[in-house]
């Protein structure tokens, strides 16, 4: 477990790749209702300048953060995302990687005794290296306990 004191600004982390198909597309539209033909329609993404669909811009921020949840953190949990920015489409067989950095440490403005505030900025990637998606991802995160002070 890493309590906010642990943090450190410049810490990165890396994920693995992924391959966006064609089901996580259908899945996401189904799940979100979100069937816009440029997501669902082949012929109509013909005439885009991709010249074919892309995938929900919400399907790779889930994506993106999924795949940077590797461990679990019991003393933090997520508070939010800021800055988010679709940069360029992601197509059925792109392969996707995110990576991070703490960016900043502040103290929580209602409870700076017990909590802090990291923020940690987000590029995913695609095969190229060209940044698709980028935003800040913010975390709550408890600080240690006071020595003899209850938990």
């Amino acid at each position: 477990m890493t309590w906010f004191e642990e943090y450190e600004i410049g810490s990165s982390r890396q994920s693995h790749g992924r391959t966006v198909t064609e089901a996580d597309i259908v899945t996401h539209a189904g799940q979100t209702g979100d069937f816009y033909p440029h997501h669902m329609d082949a012929e109509f993404a013909k005439t885009l300048p991709g010249g074919q669909r892309m995938a929900h811009g919400t399907l790779i921020l889930s994506m993106a953060v999924g795949m940077l949840a590797g461990e679990i953190n019991d003393q933090a949990m997520s508070y939010g995302y800021d800055r988010v920015r679709f940069v360029k489409p992601v197509h059925i067989g792109d392969t996707i990687t995110s990576r991070s950095e703490i960016i900043a440490l502040r103290e929580h403005a209602k409870y700076p005794e017990t909590l802090g505030i990291a923020d940690e900025r987000v590029e995913v990637v695609n095969q190229r290296g060209e940044v698709v998606l980028a935003f800040v991802h913010i975390y709550v995160v408890n600080k240690k306990p006071e020595q003899g002070a209850p938990q």
